[in-house]
């Protein structure tokens, strides 16, 4: 595999994941499981920086606003940590903070890091004005209905706070209130949550503030965004005392530091503290006290520099395996899930766990019949670690990989570039439910609803066998099932459900474009190929190379493309969706006087002097052009700046318009009247 085909498929799980659990609150892998991908992409991206593009996940927070909810902008974007994982990762960062600066002395201040779900929240004059999720850091959700329902959040600061403030910090569920709260779940004969940091999650973000309200939420303050009015505090620790003057809780766990053999202790104190304190942490955070050393290190595209956390080592417990089932993904991906003999590990009982993969297995020798260590890395997901050999008996025997589909009995195969096995069959049942969820999530076609219960009947009714049955459902049909019965007989969440149905029809092209699952076609990827081609027809008929000629698409997820195009299930089923009437157009935004860079595409190449590489790069979207990481014979202009890397010789080899940085914000003006971008005279 290329870097290129790596770099793609990285960003595209970390995409995923990200999905998961900013969105849907439901990660599947751990934060030190993440946190490796991530390094592995930023590993590939150092040692090939021209493939480095602005939307990378090494230069962005994850996560996305929900269409749930109206957008807010961060007025400043909201970063993610940096983690750590050990004492030496702790103190090669503090050895970065002497060294940036300058060996100048400086105070440190450890908090615990709450398990909970970022927020922002604005006073004016001292009054609630509004309250944001972290979105994908740039933008987030409006949740103000749902935050003024929380008791620990003050609608009026004590104080009188003249101007605008920004508050940052995490809303939460405590231990005590997340026990009640499951045992009213299961009174109601409704599925227990599964921890506090997805309750806490899901409950802020409830489409009715009266959910909202019957749920156990608090906030801890832990950092600000903007200070406009009152002077900023000359510390961190100054910030906090401010937030307990004016009435919000910051979390009590924290500690001035004066030097990092002290933070080191302190963590060791708190980790040993952490079973008895009444809200979930998953580690400690350590920043520079001081502003004025906050804003001398600054920070990266996603993290500042002034600040790291410190994460606790996972929780371990020993146990059997006792056999090894199969699961089938959307895609067809077989996944081996391990029963184990329940066993409570961190205050969870646990009695399956992931096994990732068939390499896995090979690399961790583990047998059926084995003692495991199992531990809950990020807290969240269980995973086995090692198996322990010493305990084996020769009883125990090999998990081989299945022949056969464990739902369909189709023939499985092995992915010629990857590590994963497959059902070949499309019309597999597994594969279906999963695609069906997928097509009905929250940024596909929006079916709310089509949850994992409903799609379960469905599907085993035999109602549904392809996307385009969902939109010939009928209300009879929809009554006969468990799911959608009530006691008045009324079935309002069938009639819900065709509602929702019936108003996806008019979903965008790029939304049924992602809806249909096809692999390694993101959100973005689905954009840009509706605006590339326009229609569903003209994308469908497309041959590889005009799709390896789109500057984002490249020749691995073209080849997904033509090939999920050219099996017949797909032909019938697109067929079936344009009688139905879905939306198989699509209208690209038309150039515009105020959009100078309208269908541009642009490389940044060396240092820039004027603007920063985010700021140029903004610049170019916002104006109607496109940035794009590699030089190619279609590319419009590589803007070079001091030191300019392969891209700019590339860039002479091709012929590709080569102009300054001064030359590039001159295009960047308003066109005179009567010119076009290209007629522009460059200075």
């Amino acid at each position: 595999m290329t870097p290129e085909q790596e770099i793609a498929l990285l960003r595209e799980k970390l995409r995923y994941h990200n999905y998961l659990y900013y969105n849907l609150d439901n990660p599947e892998i751990s934060d030190a499981q993440y946190d490796a991908l991530l390094a592995r992409l930023g590993e590939l991206e150092n040692r090939n920086p021209e493939l480095i593009t602005s939307d990378s996940p090494t230069q962005k927070v994850g996560g996305s606003a929900s269409g749930e909810f109206a957008p807010v902008k961060h007025r400043v974007p909201m970063l993610s940590l940096d983690n750590s994982y050990s004492e030496a990762d702790v103190a090669a960062w503090h050895d970065r903070v002497v060294k940036g600066l300058n060996g100048a002395p400086h105070g440190l201040l450890v908090e615990a890091k709450i398990d909970g779900l970022s927020c922002a929240l604005v006073y004016k004059n001292g009054v609630l004005q509004t309250a944001a999720t972290r979105g994908d850091g740039e933008t987030g959700e409006d949740v103000t209905a749902n935050v003024r329902t929380i008791i620990s959040v003050p609608l009026k600061l004590k104080m009188d706070v003249p101007g605008t403030v920004e508050i940052r910090g995490e809303v939460y569920i405590s231990k005590p209130d997340f026990s009640k709260l499951n045992e009213k779940q299961q009174a109601d004969q409704l599925e227990p949550f599964a921890n506090p940091r997805n309750a806490a999650a899901g409950s802020l973000r409830q489409k009715d503030p009266r959910v909202t309200a019957k749920r156990p939420l608090r906030f801890f303050a832990h950092s600000y965004g903007f200070f406009d009015g009152p002077p900023e505090p000359e510390s961190h620790s100054d910030f906090l005392r401010r937030c307990t003057e004016w009435g919000l809780e910051a979390c009590p766990l924290r500690k001035q530091c004066a030097d990092i053999g002290e933070v080191l202790e302190f963590f060791k104190i708190s980790e040993s503290k952490r079973p008895g304190l009444d809200y979930e942490i998953d580690g400690m955070v350590v920043k520079v006290d001081e502003l004025v050393n906050q804003r001398i290190l600054g920070a990266t595209a996603r993290s500042p520099r002034w600040a790291v956390a410190f994460k606790f080592p996972a929780q371990q417990a020993t146990t059997i395996l006792k056999d090894v089932i199969f699961s089938v993904g959307r895609t067809g991906v077989v996944t081996p899930v391990a029963e184990l003999q329940p066993v409570e590990c961190g205050g969870v009982t646990i009695s399956s766990a992931t096994l990732h993969n068939f390499d896995e297995i090979a690399r961790l020798s583990v047998k059926i019949g084995d003692t495991v260590v199992i531990e809950r890395a990020g807290d969240v997901i269980p995973k086995i670690v090692k198996a322990v050999l010493s305990a084996r008996t020769g009883n125990e025997r090999d998990v081989k990989v299945p022949d056969e589909c464990p739902v369909c009995a189709a023939k499985v195969h092995k992915d010629p570039d990857g590590v994963a096995y497959r059902c070949t069959n499309p019309s597999c049942p597994a594969q279906l439910r999963e695609k069906l969820q997928h097509f009905g999530s929250r940024d596909a076609m929006d079916i709310d609803g089509l949850g994992a219960a409903v799609v379960e009947q469905l599907t085993a009714h035999k109602l549904v066998n392809d996307f385009g049955d969902l939109y010939i459902l009928e209300k009879p049909q929809l009554a006969a099932l468990k799911v959608f019965s009530d006691q008045k007989g009324l079935f309002k969440k069938a009639d819900n459900l065709l509602a929702a149905i019936a108003k996806s029809r008019t979903r965008p092209l790029p939304k049924l474009i992602f809806a249909l699952g096809i692999r390694h076609v993101g959100e973005k990827s689905a954009q840009i190929l509706a605006d590339y081609f326009l229609s569903m027809d003209a994308l469908a008929s497309a041959d590889r190379e005009s799709l390896e000629h789109i500057p984002e698409i490249g020749p691995v997820i073209a080849e997904e493309i033509f090939s999920f195009f050219r099996t017949p299930q797909v032909g019938a089923l697109l067929t079936k969706l344009r009688a139905i009437g879905l939306n198989f157009t699509h209208t690209a935004p038309p150039p515009s006087g105020d959009r100078p860079l309208d269908g541009k595409t642009f490389v940044f190449t060396g240092e820039l002097a004027a603007l920063s590489r985010a700021q140029a790069k903004a610049l170019v979207a916002e104006l109607g052009g496109r940035e794009i990481s590699s030089v190619s014979a279609k590319t419009d202009y590589v803007v070079a700046g001091e030191k300019p890397g392969g891209k700019f010789t590339k860039a002479r080899s091709l012929g590709v318009k080569i102009i300054t940085e001064q030359e590039f914000i001159a295009l960047t003006k308003k066109p005179e009247p009567g010119k076009d971008v290209s007629q522009q005279e460059l200075f």
